[in-house]
């Protein structure tokens, strides 16, 4: 048994500092949430926030673009060209694909300044992306209404996902301690 957990120590660090961070963020995030009367449809600050600088990204575009609160649900109307195209609800802000991104970073440890530095610039990509993902989506929406499935489902995820997995991979092979190590050989 011992020889297992020498073997297999480093993916159990790895394991065990991802799983660590993941819970302790993700209860930060409730506890942050818990704040917030989603049975009165109020929406959180932050996924206001998003909404707004969503708009702000629309009215580049079209200068009828506005939000409003949803009156039955937590959850921020979005409108472009004075359609009503999506609601925005907490799912929407992208803190979850943030959590996940930096709980891997973490997981994969650098040096502290550097992991510091690496989170703050990864998740500002993340948000930026994210406003521009829903607005493009907006757009899209309002153009070709009969593929939000694979819009909203498929592509935008994909999109998403595809550039928190780039930033991984980025982390892994410049930044983390297996990269230095990797490098001294």
């Amino acid at each position: 048994m011992k020889n297992l957990l020498l073997q297999y120590k480093p993916f159990l660090l790895f394991l065990g500092k991802f799983i660590v961070s993941y819970l302790i963020l993700t209860l930060t995030y409730q506890t942050y949430l818990n704040r917030f009367d989603a049975k009165n449809t109020e929406v959180d600050s932050f996924t206001q926030l998003v909404a707004n600088q969503s708009k702000t990204v629309l009215s580049w575009f079209d200068s009828n673009s506005f939000t409003m609160p949803h009156l039955k649900e937590p959850s921020v109307k979005l409108f472009y060209k004075g359609k009503y195209i999506a609601r925005i609800i907490e799912g929407c802000n992208a803190l979850s694909v943030i959590i996940l991104f930096i709980s891997f970073v973490i997981a994969f440890t650098g040096k502290f300044k550097k992991t510091i530095l690496f989170i703050m610039f990864g998740s500002i990509i993340i948000h930026i992306l994210n406003i521009g993902r829903i607005a493009l989506l907006c757009i899209a929406l309002y153009h070709f209404p009969q593929y939000e499935h694979l819009l909203h489902g498929v592509v935008f995820p994909l999109v998403i996902y595809g550039v928190v997995f780039l930033l991984w991979v980025i982390w892994v092979n410049k930044y983390s301690l297996y990269a230095t190590e990797v490098h001294k050989k």
